[in-house]
């Protein structure tokens, strides 16, 4: 039991390692002013209008979505993220006081890093198939992430009381929308893309995470970390224990099988995404928070993670 766990973690700290990594760079390249605040601003602006919608149309144009389309579990995995959206939004009165940051927190509960870390998981510990099975969830999971962030953050972050209409303006203008619903465009019509598209457009994707990641690390303050370290750790449980617990006990009542419910549990499992930052810091948010939650998120699921893939295994549900 103790090896097999002890090999849970290298494997989980081989995906979540680099990430941290990445973020404490960022710190050491702010401490030495090498980058300020407006490489910061400007760099989390074409993270967010550029270069992570390429990534996600990208990742729908390469995914194919007719082999590996389940609606069932497509369906209950939805239901399930959205009643713990529902769950947190209720809760977020009890853990935070300043009504802005109630979206942040929100956020930074429900929405996990599924194109990165969570196809990395899947990968890992079910090959090429687990990747094709989760690209779809991914898709579908992903566009709700969007959505529902863009409501929570709205809500928390606008004086006036929400307009469903405007909101939906704001829905349908969110360029991580729009790149999604491109990408799946592209793909059920087969719509041929030169090579030099393709190209330029994995050169784009691949800029997304190094980018956010560094702008993350050099946007912590250790100083204003002790004002937010409390709704911070609330998060950071609600989306590494909550949120994994209740998923998969949805997905076990709706007889996955032993991979179906293996990538369900990885998905729900994945640290906070690098997405949420750029989002929160794009719409004048607490973006000091938001990479207190990132950063917490990261190193906790090392550990959750591994203790959570060994307590499966021992049950032989994966």
């Amino acid at each position: 039991m103790f090896s097999e766990l002890l090999s849970t973690f290298n494997f989980a700290f081989s995906v979540t390692g680099p990430i941290f990594t990445m973020v404490v760079l960022g710190g050491i390249l702010r401490y030495y002013r090498l980058i300020g605040d407006v490489f910061i601003s400007q760099a989390s602006i074409i993270v967010f209008k550029v270069s992570l919608p390429v990534l996600l149309g990208m990742s729908m144009v390469k995914t194919d979505i007719a082999t590996v389309f389940d609606p069932v579990i497509i369906a209950s995995a939805g239901l399930a993220t959205l009643l713990v959206f529902i769950l947190l939004t209720l809760s977020a009165s009890f853990f935070v006081k300043n009504p802005r940051d109630k979206g942040v927190y929100v956020q930074g509960a429900f929405r996990g890093n599924l194109a990165i870390v969570g196809l990395a998981f899947c990968a890992n510990l079910y090959g090429t198939e687990g990747i094709a099975k989760a690209s779809i969830l991914m898709s579908i999971l992903v566009l709700m992430y969007n959505v529902l962030s863009i409501y929570t953050l709205t809500s928390s972050l606008t004086d006036k009381k929400v307009n469903i209409r405007s909101m939906l303006i704001s829905i349908v203008k969110n360029p991580l929308i729009i790149g999604i619903v491109l990408g799946i465009s592209i793909n059920l019509l087969h719509i041929p893309i030169h090579p030099v598209l393709m190209k330029t457009g994995d050169y784009l994707a691949q800029l997304t995470l190094p980018v956010a990641l560094l702008c993350i690390g050099a946007s912590l303050s250790f100083n204003d970390m002790k004002s937010t370290k409390m709704v911070a750790s609330a998060s950071v449980i609600a989306k590494l224990v909550v949120t994994p617990i209740i998923i998969t006990a949805i997905g076990y009542a709706c007889g996955y099988s032993k991979m179906e419910l293996g990538i369900l549990f990885l998905m729900a499992s994945t640290p906070t995404a690098a997405a949420s930052f750029v989002m929160v810091k794009a719409m004048k948010g607490n973006e000091v928070l938001a990479a207190n939650i990132i950063v917490m998120g990261t190193v906790g699921s090392l550990f959750t993670v591994s203790i959570g893939l060994a307590f499966l295994k021992s049950f032989n549900l994966i």
